[in-house]
């Protein structure tokens, strides 16, 4: 027995060892990268409300809730934009006449995409009352140009930085109030130079309180003021700013383009059930609202 195992030993130290097989490996080129094919989203979703909703919730991240498409900067994403826009306009269409009772809106809401294309704060009544009353007065355009600058002016160098934006409607009180996070120099470097931030960050959740009323499928509002609350995790500018309470019609009637008007705005409710809400303006913006996870 011993003899056949040095035998054996013997034998396979003579054999030489088998060479790994190497297989060539090669990178794609980009053309060949998009010709890959992807299975269409929407195969895991039983009925077609379903696939809309999903597809304007994917584009809606892919698009950060649409400030992806800027045509400040350019025309990228337009395509993108356009089909979002497309799936809102189907599922619209899909949901039929909404029941826009007070039952159905009451409570937070909170936004995953908008087809504005300056600034999603534009959700907030005040800045919808801006722009009604330039059309008003047949200067739509003047609204639009006033956006553009407001959206040159606090987000360029990373001056400003929208989080989180959302509705909470108060039927009971016929009130609504709309809110956005906002970070001041959230980034603030010279590039090349340094990568430390020169100024801290800082902001808040800024609140418009608006009067509510319900008129057929659409939310009539007044602005009454804007206030300031902190959000946790993020530095404020003190205690004496927050609940601070900033009338807004009193002084936007003074305002002599608005001729004595108040601030209002009407925002039609075109797709509405449990989940999601879906808003349009007179501009035909649309703003989608989902219940918050």
């Amino acid at each position: 027995m011993a003899k056949l195992l040095l035998l054996s030993t013997t034998c396979y130290a003579l054999v030489p060892p088998l060479q790994p097989m190497q297989t060539k490996l090669r990178a794609a080129t980009l053309e060949e990268v998009e010709r890959i094919p992807t299975p269409a989203f929407g195969k895991t979703f039983g009925d077609d409300i379903s696939k809309l909703k999903a597809a304007i919730f994917h584009y809606g991240a892919t698009l950060d809730r649409g400030q992806g498409f800027n045509p400040t900067t350019g025309e990228q994403y337009k395509d993108r934009m356009d089909r979002a826009v497309a799936a809102v306009e189907a599922l619209c269409e899909k949901g039929g006449v909404p029941d826009v009772s007070p039952e159905k809106l009451r409570g937070r809401w909170e936004l995953v995409f908008s087809s504005v294309p300056h600034g999603i704060f534009r959700s907030s009544p005040f800045f919808e009352a801006i722009y009604d009353s330039y059309a008003n007065v047949g200067k739509p355009d003047k609204a639009e140009l006033f956006f553009k600058l407001h959206e040159l002016q606090t987000m360029s160098w990373g001056a400003s930085k929208i989080g989180r934006v959302a509705q909470t409607i108060d039927p009971e009180n016929n009130m609504l109030y709309s809110e956005f996070d906002t970070q001041i120099f959230s980034l603030t470097a010279i590039p090349i130079i340094g990568f430390w931030k020169l100024l801290p960050t800082f902001g808040g959740c800024v609140v418009t309180a608006s009067k509510m009323n319900i008129n057929d499928n659409a939310l009539n509002l007044e602005v009454e003021y804007t206030t300031a609350k902190p959000v946790e995790g993020l530095s404020g500018l003190g205690e004496w700013i927050w609940d601070v309470k900033v009338p807004v019609g009193a002084v936007w009637k003074l305002l002599p383009w608005n001729r004595g008007l108040p601030p209002t705005c009407a925002v039609e409710q075109v797709y509405l059930d449990d989940d999601v809400r879906i808003a349009k303006d007179t501009s035909g913006q649309y703003f989608v609202y989902a219940r918050p996870v």
